[in-house]
Order: structure tokens, then C-alpha cells, then sequence
């Protein structure tokens, strides 16, 4: 739903329709009124009587760069943006950035820092703010500078620049470094601090100060010296022209953070890959060593980042908006995440009456107007996604007449868009590298917002033809054009000297920010995090249709990266990053400095839990991973509502189904129809959703296959699994259970345990059953079923803090167990606990293996343990928590034995673990 300030529009410009195809490097189009893209076009001049980028006056502006930089396209919708984006004219410095753990603003006499600690809440209890205050000034003696401009970026660093005609200074700073990095001439470093510093350690060239309860150190060359003269500390460079700060977790860290003070960071970037459902993702600095050698580095991880990585982290952590952040001593790390599931639509299934979702589909297709009056780049793009959810849905009744008859309603619209000089166009901007769609809408044009949004439901809808009409989605035709808008919003190319790499998507993050200049106290922001997740998984539908597999690859990087960030930072899914005084279980906008219970446009309860959830596609699948938070979330809603849902309720009975089906098809059932939908939906998409979740099941994001696009659904003791296979020859799907499925050529095909639920394909073999495990009571593991169901004690904690010790565990046990390892293969874990009414407990799981039965475990992995919430009801705690610590290396089973141990990791009260059931589980990655 749109905003004030939130709709992004998305620009790109391409010299040929080769250089598009590629989605490498174009250089700027001569002057010519239209650029030729296939058999589309774009506009290198704005239409008559519109604007690009302004201050908040209408003054047009240009990126605010250096010379150095002047010829890079500027990475608008970051965290740093107001840099380059002067938006306030009486503001040629910065607003507030939030790189985590520490905070800063540029000023005259250089860079503003904080750490800020305690949130603050504001908006009578609707939003907390970890809000940026000064603690001291890095800069020169005597700078006085009339702007600070960008030097140089990469992925999530970045180098203002001061002059003021004597004295010049570059600092370099990042999200998750405790460092700030200097380099200055014409005159000593000074620091100037918010009051006068406690001093807690001088060493001549390093200090360490305390500021406003804060520990700092200050780094100059070796052999200069630090004075302190009130709030004023200044060093001699000696001849050099660099120094350093950090913030220190504690003032005992200053010899490790000493170690990396002179290995300044000159680069930062993340590298990722996709293979048989897993994504992997590395994030590297690269390091100039000042003095000395050293060119390691300290870098703070976020929760999203911690949680699923198994290297090395110190002992060290910061605070933060987003919870703690933990500190790794390297100058890199990896993730490693199960795939977020992408299909073009739910699978066909026998809870849906064909005959009422033709009467539905007929009420869309014969609309007297399909796209509802939509002229600009967002209402377009909600109407062309409106569309393209029911198109597989047609196809999947046989109703190809209604299929095609919408294929060609968003052809011909996409086509208008994808050809300049009409009503409706887009148009490239030299200065700012970016193409924008005209009608524009929410700032989309004047501030560089939420292109993400906008162009995502328009690359969407192209996926969607792609998958019926390849030709039409050719380089040669219009799919130059849907690629020229990916390189405006996601391009993957970081030597595009036509557009930044990845606009609309902060690497390290994990999310994407939508305001194009950042001009906010409060820094960046992003409202609709399913909007920008849509365009993800329209990455994952086009490089899926067109044979792409780099795009591919890219969407399923950026969704299941997000998925993870909005499972922590919007709904606090593990309720540990919302500070206890904020009072709320989802955020409608998450910023910078913090998150806020609202919305751009209303406060109406449904709208903030909604928001974040729209679209609902088959690229929302990755909100049933949580499906405790989503029961908090949408029990929240009808208090705030003071009922159920009025207004959005084909939403948030959609948002319901990820979690518990069949309330959300009663709910269907109630309303009988009589309701009018949100203005993305439909009664026939929303129809088909309901009921289809509540024939196969909720989403188990504990399966994956190994292919982007399939999924699992469970439904008491029956998966479901779909896979669709865009390419031109069949294909089997491996599952990460052992579950295998062949799926014919340009099709979807879906099975069961037991055999198919569609009867087109041929039933599938029953999976291997020697790798999953049901937990029985008397510490038993067995791969049988049909157990009863009961559940077991985990003792307390009693108050005590046992985070990866076992204490008083249950102990579950096979033994005699062959199996030979699957290659990349992890375990995977789903245990229901409940912790009744009781508050603060957490349980923790070890897995271990001995592989050859010798009574030694030759292999141990510690999960990071599960918080529980005091509502009555079985929540699940799965492997997603991510690894603590893991000792040894998988390897073949022979006779060997496999043990699971679940005990209280914090807390002060007994829990229950459920047993004999398949909703209790161990799966090894064995077959």
C-alpha cells in the first residue's frame, strides 16, 4: 500500500540491446530522444512538466560526490545516502546514519559519532529508537568545511569527504565496524567529545577514553602522543596521515582492538551461490595494513548473520536496533541458509470447487476495467500483480481461454510501459543513473524511492509470460526491457557504469531500504518488506523461465537473506530484538535507529500487520517458517482492532493460512464472499489460497528441494511436495528428507508420501525412511510412525544460564545405524515445545554423531537455543535457530549411533517436549 515517501520507481539505460542481455556494463546513450531495448524503448529526457530528484523545495539536485567519484552510479536507497542526496538544502552535510553498532553524522568540522544503548519510546509506545547522539567529533584542528561529499562505496562501506581549502579529511566507515577509519592533512587529529572523557589507558599514540558511559580508543602513529585539554583530544600525525577510533565492548578489549587499529578497511563485498537448495553467502574486507602487517579486522554481526553462520566469534558484543551483535576477529565470514521456496502458484489440489473459481476468475477477466484506473508505476504494477496470481491458477483448471485472455492484458500493458513517448513511460537519468517510471508516484521521481516495490510487481508479471510465452520474454523482444528495469533495482553487476550494484537491497543488512535519500533523523527505512521480497522471487521466476540462472540465483540470495531479517527485525520472531519496553509483536516500518508500530499512511491496526505482508504470492512462503510469531502477530492485530479484521481480511486470512489453515478457511467460510478485497487481491486468487492450504498444509520451511522453485506442505503427518520445472526436458527434484519427485517439462507436479495428490502426474515412490527420526518416550529415536503422541519434561534451568552446556538434558538415542552421507547434506531438526505460561525459558539442542558405534561421538553440533513465549500451545524449534558451535566433521555411519539432547538453556520453570510424532523429529543427512 502506498505512502508518502514510499514507492520506489525503477530507471536503467543500456547503450544496446546486447549490453541489456548481459546486464553488464552500458555506457551512457547518445542524445536521442528514445533508446531502443528490443522491441521496446526508453526516454533518455523526461517527459514535459515532471521532475527527477529535488531538494525538499523542488530544487533539482546531483549526487554530491568527489571528482574521484563522479563517474559512479551513486547507490541511492541506502544507509548512507544523504551523503550524495541532499535533499534538505540547508543540510550539505548528512542526516544520521546507522551503520550498527556505532552511529554517525557529518558536520563542518567532521564526523559526528555515537553508540546509543538504551531505547528510547516514542509515539505514545509506537515506536523505540536506538537514536543517534554525539559522543565525540572525528575530525582536523580547524576544518570548517562548506559540505561533505562521497569519495568512494562498496557493498556496505562508504568514505565521506571534507575540504575546506586547507585541510582535507576521508573517514571510512561501515555497517558492523567498531572502527572509524581516518586519513586527514593540514592539520593534527582531533577529537572532540560530548564532555569531558574519563581516561582509562595511555599508551602515547593509543587512548583509551570513556565518554557518556561509552569506551573509546584512539589510535594515532606510532610515535605521536594524545593530549587531552577539557573536551579537546588532539594527536601530531608525525608526517602520516591517518589515524583511527573504535568503540570497545568493554575497556578490557583495547590490546585485540589494538591489534587491527592500523589495518584500515579499503573495500568490502559479498559473494553468494545457490546449489541443491542451500545458499550460501561470504562477506570480505579487504584491508590496507598502515603500520605493521596485520590485516585481519573485527567485524560485528548482525542476529539475521550470527544465527546462521558455524565460524569463529569472540566473546565480544555491541547493542543494537536489531539486537545484540556478536564480533568476529577476521576479515570475513559466511552464511550458509536453506533455500526461501518460490512457486509461480499453490499447487493444484482437491479443496478447490472449480466451478466457484471459474465464477471468480470470470469476475476478473470481464472486469470493465482489469486494471482499475491505474496509471502510474505502483497502481500499475499492484494491477499487473493482481493478474499474474491467477494466470497459473487458470491454467491449472483447464481454463485456458481466461489464462491467455490475461496473458494479453498484461502484455499490452507492459508493453505501453516498455515503449517510450506515450501516456506512460520510462525515462533514464544521466546524472543519477536510474530510470523512472512516468506517471510516477510516492517520490518515485523526486526522491528515488521504492523502485524495488514498483518494478518488482512488473518483472513479476513478465515472469509469469515468460513461463506460457517464451518468445515474448526474448532479449530480441520485451525481455530487454524487464532486464533493463533489474539493472535499476537488483543489478548484480558491480562494474555497470549505467547503474549501482543492487540499488534497493542493503548486502549487509539483509533488507532493503526504500527512502532514495535517506533524509530522516531516523535514518533509512523500509515499510513493505513483502514488496521487496516480491521482487526477489520474481528474480527466482525470471531467471527460472528464461534459463537465467544467475538472476536466479541472485533472487534466491536476496529472498531467503530477507526472509531471515524479516522473521527478526518486523515480527521478532525469537522475541529478541524487540526491547521489552516497545510493547508490540510486529513493526510496520523498520528504520535505522529502530522500529515503529505504524504505517506512512494510517494507523489502523490492520494496515501495519498487513503491510508486510502483501503481496501474497508463491514467493510468500517463507512467512510460514515462523508460525508462533504469526499467531502473536495476528492475536496482537484483533486487540489493537478491538476484533477481526474489516477491511484487509483477505490478507490477514492469508497471512493466517502460513500458520493454521484451517481457522483461516473457516474464516473464508464465515464471510461467504461478502467482502471487498485489498486492492492487490482477488476473491479467486484469495479463494484458491485459502482452501488449497487447507488441503495440503501450511508451509514446512524444514524441506527443501533442491531446485528454487519447490516447496513443502504438511498437513498432520502428510507432506506435500511441488516443484515446477520451467525448462524444456523432465527433471527430478530432490528433496531434503530423501523425498523425490520428476517433474515433467514446463510444469508443476506434486506428490505425497503415499502417492500423488494430482492425478496428471504418476505417484511417486515412498522416500527413504532410514534418515528420519521420531522422538518416543524413554529416550528412543526410531524411524517408525504411528507412535503416541505424549511429551516428555525438560527440567529447569533454575535461574541459571546453561547456553550451550547440557544440564540435566533429555537424551534421545539410535543406535546401529548405516548410512552414507549426503553430500552438502546438514541436519535438520523440528522438536514442538511448550513452555505454558512460564516466561524467559529457552530450550537448547545437540546433535551428535559416533559414527562408527565405538561409544566415542566423533561429531557434535550445539543449536542456538529456542525462546519459548508464555502462551498455551506447542510452538516448533527447528535447526533455522542456526548453529552455536559444532567439534569434528560428518562422515559414513557404520553401526554407528545418533543422539539428540534437549535441555533448558535459560530460565527458571520445566517445559514440554512433544513425542511420538512426526511433528517431533530428527532428520540426518544420510541416505
Amino acid at each position: 500500500m502506498p505512502s508518502p515517501r514510499t514507492r520506489p520507481a525503477t530507471v536503467l539505460l543500456l547503450a544496446s540491446a546486447l549490453a541489456v542481455v548481459g546486464l553488464g556494463p552500458a555506457a551512457a546513450p547518445a542524445a536521442a530522444a528514445t533508446i531502443p531495448v528490443g522491441a521496446g524503448s526508453y526516454s533518455d529526457t523526461r517527459p514535459a512538466g515532471t521532475s527527477g530528484p529535488t531538494t525538499n523545495t523542488g530544487t533539482p539536485v546531483t549526487p554530491k560526490v568527489t571528482s574521484a567519484a563522479r563517474n559512479r552510479p551513486v547507490p541511492t536507497n541506502d544507509w548512507w545516502s544523504s551523503l550524495a542526496f541532499q535533499r534538505y538544502g540547508d543540510n550539505p552535510y548528512s542526516t544520521p546514519m546507522y551503520g550498527h553498532p556505532l552511529t554517525y553524522q557529518a558536520t563542518a568540522g567532521g564526523l559526528d559519532v555515537g553508540y546509543p544503548t538504551t531505547p528510547v519510546i516514542t509515539g505514545d509506545g509506537r515506536q523505540y529508537e536506538f537514536a543517534h547522539k554525539r559522543d565525540l567529533t572525528i575530525g582536523l584542528t580547524g576544518l570548517n568545511s562548506p559540505d561533505t561529499k562521497a569519495d568512494d562505496w562498496s557493498d556496505w562501506t562508504v568514505t565521506p569527504y571534507w575540504s575546506d581549502g586547507t585541510r582535507t579529511l576521508r573517514t571510512t566507515i561501515g555497517h558492523g565496524s567498531p572502527f572509524v577509519y581516518a586519513k586527514g592533512s593540514g592539520g593534527n587529529a582531533q577529537i572532540t567529545t560530548a564532555g569531558a572523557p574519563t581516561v582509562f589507558a595511555d599508551q602515547g599514540n593509543v587512548l583509551g577514553i570513556t565518554v557518556a558511559g561509552h569506551h573509546y580508543a584512539l589510535f594515532a602513529p606510532t610515535g605521536s602522543d594524545w593530549n587531552v585539554s577539557g573536551s579537546t583530544v588532539t594527536a601530531g600525525l608525525g608526517g602520516k596521515d591517518y589515524f583511527s577510533v573504535a568503540v570497545l565492548p568493554s575497556t578490557g578489549a583495547l590490546a585485540t582492538f589494538k591489534k587491527y587499529a592500523y589495518s584500515f578497511v579499503t573495500d568490502s563485498k559479498v559473494t553468494w551461490s545457490y546449489s541443491g537448495g542451500t545458499v550460501r553467502a561470504t562477506y570480505t574486507l579487504t584491508t590496507e595494513a598502515k603500520e605493521g602487517s596485520e590485516r585481519g579486522t573485527l567485524q560485528a554481526l548482525y542476529r539475521h548473520q550470527w544465527l546462521h553462520t558455524t565460524d569463529a566469534l569472540t566473546s565480544y558484543t555491541y547493542v543494537s536496533p536489531r539486537g545484540t551483535m556478536k564480533v568476529r576477529e577476521a576479515a570475513s565470514f559466511s552464511t550458509t541458509q536453506k533455500s526461501a521456496a518460490v512457486l509461480p502458484a499453490l499447487p493444484k489440489s482437491g479443496g478447490v470447487d472449480t466451478a466457484r473459481l471459474r465464477g471468480y476468475l470470470n469476475d476478473v477477466v470481464n472486469a470493465s476495467d482489469p486494471f482499475s484506473g491505474a496509471v502510474d508505476t505502483y497502481w500499475t504494477g499492484k494491477a499487473l500483480g493482481r493478474l499474474a496470481q491467477l494466470v497459473p491458477v487458470a491454467d491449472q483448471i483447464g481454463e485456458t481461454g481466461i489464462r491467455d485472455r490475461m496473458l494479453n492484458l498484461m502484455k499490452g500493458r507492459l508493453q505501453d510501459w516498455f515503449t517510450a513517448g506515450g501516456a506512460n513511460e520510462f525515462s533514464y537519468d544521466q546524472a543519477w543513473k536510474t530510470l523512472t517510471g512516468y506517471p510516477a508516484s510516492y517520490g518515485s521521481d523526486t526522491e528515488l524511492n521504492d523502485h524495488h516495490f514498483h518494478y518488482g510487481y512488473y518483472v513479476y508479471a513478465a515472469a509469469v509470460i515468460a513461463q506460457y510465452d517464451p518468445s515474448w520474454a526474448a532479449d530480441s523482444a520485451w525481455g530487454g526491457m524487464v532486464k533493463t528495469l533489474v539493472r535499476d533495482t537488483a543489478n548484480p553487476s558491480r562494474t555497470d557504469s549505467a547503474y549501482p550494484f543492487l540499488r534497493g537491497f542493503d548486502v549487509y543488512a539483509g533488507h532493503g531500504w526504500a527512502s532514495g535519500h535517506q533524509g530522516f533523523a531516523a535514518g533509512n527505512n523500509q515499510e513493505s518488506s513483502s514488496e521487496s521480497t516480491n521482487l526477489s522471487a520474481a528474480l527466482v521466476l525470471w531467471g527460472s523461465a528464461t534459463g537465467d540462472t544467475s538472476l536466479r540465483d541472485l533472487g534466491a540470495f536476496l529472498l531467503t537473506t530477507e526472509s531471515e531479517s524479516i522473521a527478526q527485525y518486523w515480527f521478532d520472531a525469537d522475541e529478541q530484538v524487540f526491547p521489552s519496553s516497545f510493547g508490540h509483536d510486529t513493526a510496520g516500518m523498520v528504520w535505522g535507529s529502530g522500529a515503529a508500530y505504524s504505517t506512512w499512511w494510517t494507523a489502523n491496526p490492520e494496515e501495519i500487520h498487513g503491510i508486510n505482508v502483501l503481496p501474497v504470492t508463491g514467493g510468500s512462503l517463507h512467512l510460514g517458517g515462523e508460525k508462533a510469531a504469526i499467531r502473536r502477530n495476528l492475536a496482537e492485530m484483533e486487540r489493537e482492532n478491538g476484533g477481526p479484521a474489516v477491511e484487509w481480511r483477505d490478507l490477514l486470512w492469508e497471512f493466517e493460512s502460513f500458520a493454521d489453515p484451517a481457522s483461516a478457511k473457516a474464516k473464508w467460510d464465515a464471510s461467504n464472499g461478502n467482502y471487498t478485497p485489498e486492492e492487490g487481491e482477488s476473491k479467486a486468487h484469495t479463494y484458491h489460497w485459502i482452501n488449497t492450504l487447507a488441503a495440503v498444509g501450511a508451509p514446512d520451511a524444514t524441506v527443501t528441494g533442491d531446485i528454487p522453485t519447490s516447496a513443502v506442505f504438511t498437513k498432520g503427518t502428510t507432506r506435500t511436495y511441488v516443484a515446477h520445472n520451467h525448462g524444456s526436458s523432465a527433471r527430478t527434484v530432490t528433496f531434503s528428507d530423501g523425498k523425490t519427485l520428476s517433474v515433467p517439462a514446463r510444469s508443476t507436479a506434486t506428490s505425497t508420501g503415499s502417492g500423488s495428490t494430482d492425478p496428471d502426474p504418476d505417484p511417486e515412490p515412498e522416500p527413504p525412511t532410514g534418515n528420519t527420526f521420531q522422538l518416543r518416550a524413554g529416550g528412543v529415536l526410531t524411524t517408525a510412525t504411528g507412535g503416541t503422541t505424549g511429551s516428555d519434561t525438560v527440567p529447569s534451568a533454575n535461574g541459571a544460564n546453561h547456553d550451550g552446556t547440557p544440564y540435566q538434558p533429555l537424551v534421545y538415542e539410535v543406535r546401529g545405524v548405516n548410512g552414507t552421507l549426503t553430500s552438502g547434506g546438514q541436519t535438520s531438526f523440528r522438536l514442538q515445545v511448550d513452555a505454558g505460561t512460564s516466561v524467559g525459558l529457552g530450550q537448547q539442542a545437540r546433535v551428535s554423531y559416533d559414527f562408527t558405534g565405538d561409544g566415542t561421538f566423533d561429531r557434535t553440533e550445539t543449536y542456538h537455543y529456542f525462546a519459548t513465549d508464555p502462551v498455551t500451545g506447542w510452538e516448533e524449534y527447528t535447526q533455522a535457530r542456526g548453529l552455536k558451535s559444532a567439534t569434528g566433521s560428518l562422515s559414513n555411519l557404520r553401526g554407528g549411533t545418533v543422539r539428540l539432547e534437549v535441555w533448558s538453556a535459560i530460565g527458571n520453570g520445566a517445559s514440554k517436549l512433544q513425542t511420538g510424532t512426526d511433528k517431533s523429529v530428527v532428520v540426518i543427512p544420510y541416505s
